[in-house]
């Protein structure tokens, strides 16, 4: 673990986070049973667990671990996990690569970071504990001068699929990577047969991920496991929004919950 790169804290009038990656196996766990709790007894997510009320899988050894935790309870209540260049080539590869193939990001690899898994408890989704977790992931980019960032963003599939397929074809052509970032999905969704030009509705990370500026990489793959329809998201961070760089670009420390 890197125990001294995010050692900040932010604090509002009501309530006090902190913003550190993990430093122990502990604070490991305590990331995965904030995911078990989201993904699985939320979410309903069917997924093989090696620790009873954890969400582990073979990727997270090789991850660093980002942790916003409520000050006056210790509670990790937001979590993200981050997968170095260097770790993915140790780990094998990018878990986004089980969803998708990703030649055409090969000569990237060496400056991409992946982020995933990212969560929060249901009791803290105002919007603080998000800003905390971009403010840390912002730093972590800043302070290893990687150039991109990657991740595969959810999309829920209760309605059988049509919300993802919809929002898809709607996306604006500024939000659709140019054709040499585009991946393929090994199991894709059928969005030309799902898509009914309904209005669709974003979930707030596929938002997050759009107003800072970062690209949709191509058609959603289906996560049977996760029953979700997952974009694979591409941000280069000489693209993102100047506004958001100045807001997450400080000290996390310095960025109001």
């Amino acid at each position: 673990m890197q125990e001294n790169l995010i050692e900040t804290a932010a604090a509002s009038q009501h309530v006090g986070y902190s913003v550190a990656l993990a430093r122990s196996e502990e604070e490991v766990r305590e990331a995965q049973r904030l995911r078990y709790q989201v993904f699985v007894e939320e979410l309903g997510a069917t997924i093989r667990c090696r620790t009873p009320n954890h969400d582990t899988d073979v990727y997270d050894p090789f991850c660093e671990h980002l942790l916003v935790r409520e000050s006056h309870t210790d509670r990790v209540v937001g979590t993200y996990r981050i997968l170095s260049p260097d770790a993915s080539r140790r780990a094998g590869g990018y878990y986004s690569e089980t969803e998708f193939y990703l030649p055409r990001l090969q000569n990237l690899r060496s400056r991409m970071v992946e982020i995933g898994r990212s969560c929060i408890h249901p009791g803290y989704r105002s919007g603080a504990v998000i800003t905390l977790l971009w403010a840390g992931l912002a730093e972590y980019m800043l302070t290893h001068n990687y150039e991109y960032l990657m991740g595969c963003a959810s999309i829920g599939m209760a309605d059988g699929g049509h919300n993802a397929a919809n929002l898809f074809a709607q996306l604006a052509p500024e939000h659709m990577a140019p054709a040499e970032y585009h991946v393929f999905p090994r199991h894709g969704l059928p969005v030309e047969r799902l898509a009914t030009n309904q209005p669709v509705l974003i979930p707030p990370l596929i938002k997050g991920y759009l107003r800072v500026g970062a690209w949709v990489c191509g058609q959603p793959a289906w996560d049977p496991y996760f029953n979700t329809a997952d974009l694979l998201m591409l941000l280069p961070m000489s693209r993102m929004n100047p506004r958001y760089m100045r807001h997450f670009g400080k000290p996390a420390a310095a960025v109001a919950a």
